[in-house]
Parts: C-alpha cells; structure tokens; sequence
C-alpha cells in the first residue's frame, strides 16, 4: 500500500500500482507527477525523537497516490471485442507504459501491477512471463471470475496462468467487487452498511478459494487480498479447521499432513488500512503475511495523519514486528526494494515531509456527484445508479 520505508506496503495496496482498482473510481490524478501526500510534521507528535520510538521511524503511505483503475473489468471489457488481437496490443501496450512509464518514472515509490488479457488463461501465462523479464512481479484478477461470466476458481480452466504465476514468482492481487460487484444488504440499505462491509468482503473468495484444488496444485503460489483487512482472519482460520475436522468424511477434502489453516497462510498476504484488532490478533494471523497501506485518495483514508494513526494502533508492539507489517514483508513478497532507489534515511517520514511542506491539506471531495434524491440518508441504491459497474456485477 514502511517503519523505515515510505511506501504503501501493499497491497494494495489500496491504491497502490498494487491494488486491484476494482471499485473503478478514478478519484487520484491521471497526470504522472502528483503532489506527495506528506506534508508537515504532526501537531501532537514530532519527530524530534521526544517519545521512545520517534514518529519518523513509520512512513507515510505515500507511494500510492496512482489512477484507481478498475484492473480485472478492464479486461474483462477487452475480453468483449470481436478482435482479441487489437485487445491483446491495447492490454500490452498499456502494461508497457504502467511498468516503463508511470512506474519507471518513480522506482523507489510504484511497484508495479500488471493486467492479464483474462479471456485467455495461455496469453495470461505468456503476459505473466513478459512481465516478469521486465521486472514486474504483480498482476491482478479477480475475486469471482464467474460472475464476469468466466470459469469458477474451481475449474482447471485458469491451470495455465497459475503455474505460471507459480514459476515465475508472480503474486496474484485480489480486491473485493473485481468480479461480483460491491457486496450490499438491499438497495435501501444506508451506504455505511456497504463500506461497513468492504474489509469483511474478501471472506466468501478466502473460502473459496482455500477450498479449491488451486493452492494445493500449486504450492509456490501466492495471492495478495488488496484492502481486506486482517481482523476477521483469526476466526476464519480458526473455522476452516474445525470444519475440516468434521466435515472432510463426506466433503471428501484432503489436505494431506496439513491444516487448512497452514495452506492459508502458506499462500496469502493480507493488508489492512485501520485494524486495532487485527493487530492484536497478528500472531494468530501470521505477522508475516500482514502488510500495511493507507487508501489515499478515498474516505476511508487515514492520510495525512497515517503515521501518527499506525502507531497508535501499534503500542506494545516490538520494532521489529513494525518494520515487518509497514514494510518488509511486501519488500519480501512483491519482491521490491526501494532503498535501491531512495536511502532509509531520506525515506523517513520526517524526510519526506521535509520535501513536501507546500502540500495542501484542506479537505476536498472529488471522484462522483452528489445524489440526487433528496438529502436524506446515502444509500446503497442511489451509489449503485452514479457507480453501476462497481456495485453490480457486470452483464
């Protein structure tokens, strides 16, 4: 989506070149020089080293500030045409430029994410390799194929571009609503049920997923859940078990000399933006597979406080169990190294907001209209008429 390093450590990254923009608002500025999202130092805390840990030591999440494409629909939509050559030239072409251009115009802040040309798990396959001799070792997909009107992740069908993935060292991103749509009660129900929701959405693809043939063919895979969070996971491990345990005598599952829960983290990173119980829970987790970001540009950021905020949620937490969430494990997963490009000591957070003191931090709304019916409550229903391809599932 960073202790010592300044980069949204995944995922997502929300809005990260990692996420999988599958919410398809395009809030960030499409113009490749953007303003950095750091700016003075806080009010309440400073980075004078006054406290015993001092708030330079977290970074900021400011590598993520990137056009919020909405990856797997994208292509998807190219999947459409008639002529799957032109779509493949468009899809490369646009590859080409987000790892050689936007990335490539910032190398210690971007880790790329690629697109797969999904109507076709043997282009994905030949796409993966490309991509992986031009150093970029992400590429989205989505949550539920299935309701893009493509094969289930149960299904042989994707076994091309997985092993792929396998053999290359390529991670898969996942966001919630990249297949499916958004995930909501009713249509009348308020918008702060939806986003209520959104962290929590990733659990029905964890499930099918972990129970699908697919991590068990492929042992050296991994998958990325952009934006899922991480509270939610100590019960979900917990209940893969004990269903495992009851149910496999007819389920006719075979996990061999393993626990579902074991695959699980063997094969997923994780990333949450505000998580307090997440990071209570890290060891039942997998400390290993967390990773942080803070959703800039959207309102569910934390930005421009994102330091100050993280450290709150890590008291009593040891340093070296920070630099892991904020910034080693994605360096370790996404296989990227940004120190190659900015020193630790100019990617502080007190370093970069030394850079960055002309950044306007007044509050601004961009990325949709206002609704139109009325000034009531927001609901699912009226987001879902201004954004129909994020909340429904695309016909």
């Amino acid at each position: 989506m960073i202790a010592s390093a300044i980069f949204s450590a995944i995922i997502t990254v929300g809005m990260l070149v990692l996420a999988v923009g599958s919410v398809g608002i395009n809030e960030a500025s499409t113009t490749r020089r953007l303003p950095m999202p750091i700016t003075r130092p806080p009010v309440s805390t400073t980075d004078s080293g006054s406290s015993s840990r001092p708030m330079r030591q977290v970074p900021d999440a400011c590598h993520s500030p990137t056009t919020f494409l909405r990856t797997c629909s994208s292509s998807a939509l190219w999947s459409r045409t008639k002529d799957k050559g032109v779509s493949q030239k468009m899809l490369r072409a646009y590859n080409d430029w987000h790892i050689d251009e936007w990335c490539g115009g910032a190398p210690g802040r971007f880790i790329p994410l690629a697109i797969p040309p999904i109507w076709d798990p043997k282009l994905m396959a030949e796409e993966v390799c490309r991509l992986a001799r031009k150093g970029c070792h992400a590429v989205s997909f989505s949550e539920n194929p299935e309701k893009l009107g493509l094969p289930s992740l149960q299904r042989p069908h994707w076994d091309p571009f997985w092993s792929a993935c396998a053999d290359e060292g390529t991670i898969v991103c996942l966001h919630f609503g990249s297949g499916r749509g958004m995930v909501y009660p009713t249509l009348d129900a308020p918008m702060d049920a939806v986003i209520t929701l959104m962290p929590i959405a990733m659990v029905d693809c964890a499930a099918d997923l972990l129970w699908s043939p697919v991590l068990r063919k492929f042992p050296t895979l991994r998958f990325a859940f952009s934006e899922a969070g991480v509270g939610w996971v100590p019960f979900f491990l917990e209940r893969v078990d004990y269903v495992y345990e009851r149910h496999r005598f007819w389920t006719h599952q075979d996990f061999g000399d393993k626990r579902p829960s074991e695959v699980f983290r063997e094969h997923v990173v994780l990333c949450f933006i505000s998580d307090r119980v997440g990071i209570e829970q890290r060891h039942a987790v997998g400390i290993e597979n967390i990773t942080w970001e803070c959703d800039y540009p959207h309102s569910d950021t934390i930005w421009p406080r994102a330091p100050e905020i993280l450290m709150e949620q890590f008291e009593g937490v040891p340093d070296a169990e920070i630099h892991q969430i904020t910034h080693e494990n994605a360096m370790r997963h996404f296989r990227y190294d940004p120190f190659r490009h900015i020193p630790k000591e100019r990617a502080t957070v007190g370093a970069l907001r030394a850079q960055a003191t002309a950044v306007d931090l007044s509050s601004k709304s961009h990325g949709g209209l206002a609704p139109s019916e009325g000034r009531g409550i927001v609901t699912a229903g009226q987001v879902a008429k201004q954004l129909a391809t994020a909340m429904m599932t695309p016909e």
